[in-house]
């Protein structure tokens, strides 16, 4: 279960992760998020607006901090490294707000995933 909340990570912050450091270094250069198929990958949706927060670059660059973040997260759960554990966990917040913000559907599922996972982990780690 842990090497499966490693990779749920890993598969979220590189996930998200890539297209949110380009989509920053994007609307940088040209004022607007960048599209993807036809679809606008970090448009700020009604909970980053109802509080003013409106699509920038460090906006979005925040959020790719959040992925890397993310990524050291899997790779600390996959070597079975304590802080892996608690950094699921203290991450979700943050990825919460940005998957609302940027109306991302399937970031909420993937940290739902990976957060049953940790916490048949640390179950687990209790009964031993």
């Amino acid at each position: 279960m842990r090497k499966f909340a490693a990779l749920m990570a890993l598969l979220s912050g590189l996930g998200f992760g890539l297209p949110a450091a380009y989509g920053a270094w994007y609307f940088a250069r040209y004022d607007f998020a960048w599209h993807f198929m036809g679809f606008p990958t970090h448009e700020s949706g009604p909970f980053f607006e109802q509080y003013g927060l409106f699509t920038s670059w460090p906006l979005i660059a925040g959020f790719a901090l959040v992925c890397a973040a993310e990524v050291v997260c899997g790779l600390l759960l996959w070597t079975n490294k304590p802080a892996g554990r608690w950094l699921a966990f203290l991450l979700l917040p943050f990825e919460l707000a940005y998957w609302a913000g940027f109306v991302l559907p399937f970031g909420p599922l993937g940290g739902l995933i990976r957060t049953a996972a940790m916490m048949e982990v640390l179950n687990k780690n209790e009964a031993n």
